[in-house]
């Protein structure tokens, strides 16, 4: 009896770590999407000397939405407060779906005033990085949906979602660093896709602390984050070859068709 007790406690308090680290990369996701785009969105907002299309900051209201409720479900979790966290699902949901749809407006937009700037196809070619971003992020969530019933397999899934989602602020980041001006960095020409490779690995960072965790804890790393880390890192590597073909080209021309 003793040591089925012991056993009992000993996954008890592993189970709560576990729900701690969640809430840990949580707070550390959102802390990197808020600093990296503090040079070149906050604090230019918040000193009145940004001037964006209303797409772009419905898009921040949405993207920094999904982190500020992801935070809050990890803490539900960490509480034992599931019926909540469940509740709150529904809202993830709604702010998922969201995220989808204005994030491919954002992408169009930043097209159209490339091309009004002249930097067309440059921008044809980079948005291979935001609209696979966006069906990355929804293939994900969309997983992590059928696998509600399977915490192990639903969480991680949400993780990867997210953490691919940093990409963006890390590498703003890196384009400060290579002498961008803050207010004007969204209306520059866009980037050579290649550079994003960098800044896709330092957000990956978070994976592989999501991975040590396991390994740590379970003894093993769950099949979650090999498989869709291995996606994640294939898609921001493939994204290169993929930007500058007329394929792509194609795509992109097609879903601007879509956008008003």
């Amino acid at each position: 009896m003793t040591a089925v007790t012991e056993t009992d406690v000993a996954r008890r308090i592993a189970v709560t770590a576990s729900h701690r680290f969640y809430v840990h990369i949580a707070y550390a996701s959102a802390a990197v999407a808020v600093l990296g785009f503090a040079p070149t969105y906050w604090i230019p907002l918040l000193s009145g000397r940004l001037e964006l299309a209303p797409i772009t900051h419905l898009h921040a209201i949405f993207f920094y939405g999904w982190l500020a409720l992801l935070i809050v479900q990890t803490r539900l979790a960490a509480a034992r407060h599931l019926m909540r966290h469940r509740e709150l699902g529904v809202l993830g949901v709604a702010v998922a779906t969201g995220m989808c749809f204005v994030g491919t407006g954002a992408a169009v937009n930043s097209i159209r005033q490339a091309e009004a700037a002249g930097f067309g196809d440059a921008a044809v070619a980079f948005s291979v990085v935001p609209l696979s971003g966006i069906v990355f992020f929804a293939a994900l969530f969309a997983l992590a949906l059928v696998n509600v019933k399977r915490l192990d397999v639903h969480k991680r899934l949400l993780l990867v979602a997210t953490i691919s989602l940093l990409q963006a602020a890390v590498g703003r980041v890196f384009l400060l660093a290579l002498g961008g001006d803050p207010p004007t960095v969204a209306t520059a020409a866009p980037p050579p896709v290649f550079v994003t490779v960098v800044p896709g690995l330092v957000s990956d960072v978070l994976l592989v602390w999501a991975m040590l965790h396991d390994k740590r804890t379970l003894g093993r790393v769950h099949r979650v984050y090999w498989i869709a880390g291995a996606a994640l890192l294939m898609l921001q590597v493939i994204r290169i070859p993929i930007a500058g073909t007329e394929a792509w080209a194609s795509i992109a021309r097609f879903v601007m068709t879509l956008v008003p």
